[in-house]
């Protein structure tokens, strides 16, 4: 298990256990309200403990990098409509007390994921990963949801900054592999701007 994914985790719990009570039906992130931007968010708990309970027949996917490349709704023709449904049914399972939730979420991916090794999963597709190409792609999730859920609540919070630089490195590999390196890199140094809503994910 990674020490990045480990803080990632218990910084969202703690975010989780700040939110207004109120908060939770009022705006999320695009279609999602809080709950279903929480749930979401939640998934990068859940997907470990689920994807540990599988085995891969082979290595698909190299690297945390080539995920973001081979792992998305318009790579494996999903509908992005039952991505959303997803986030929504994972707010729904947080119940009347998310934080509790959360907090028993995170303290079992913790623990299988410490237990595991390093084992070659399979994750949505039918893909083969290893556990720690994988952990990095969920310790960039709770980082970017965590920034999401604070900035719809106006909550004060940063993740962890060992979080926030692994964050930052994957984003930088993203753009690279999937061929953003050169725009990036000059936006980064101050050389030319990124698009109007330019995402590398």
């Amino acid at each position: 298990m990674t020490a990045e994914f480990a803080a990632a985790a218990r910084s969202f719990a703690d975010l989780v256990s700040r939110m207004p009570a109120g908060a939770w039906d009022g705006p999320g992130l695009g279609e999602w309200d809080l709950r279903a931007l929480v749930g979401h968010t939640s998934r990068s708990l859940i997907t470990v403990s689920t994807y540990l309970q599988t085995t891969a027949v082979r290595e698909d996917v190299t690297s945390a990098a080539e995920y973001y490349v081979k792992v998305t709704p318009a790579a494996l023709g999903i509908d992005p409509g039952a991505v959303a449904e997803r986030g929504r049914q994972a707010g729904r399972d947080l119940g009347d007390d998310p934080a509790a939730t959360v907090a028993g979420l995170v303290t079992r991916a913790l623990a299988d994921a410490e237990a595991a090794g390093d084992p070659l999963i399979e994750v949505i597709g039918g893909l083969g990963i290893r556990l720690q190409a994988y952990l990095p792609t969920r310790t960039f999730e709770l980082a970017v949801h965590g920034l999401d859920i604070a900035r719809a609540t106006g909550l004060d919070y940063a993740p962890p900054p060992e979080v926030l630089a692994a964050a930052t490195r994957l984003a930088a590999d993203i753009a690279a592999v999937s061929g953003h390196g050169e725009q990036v890199l000059l936006a980064l140094t101050g050389r030319a701007a990124l698009p109007p809503s330019f995402s590398i994910v």
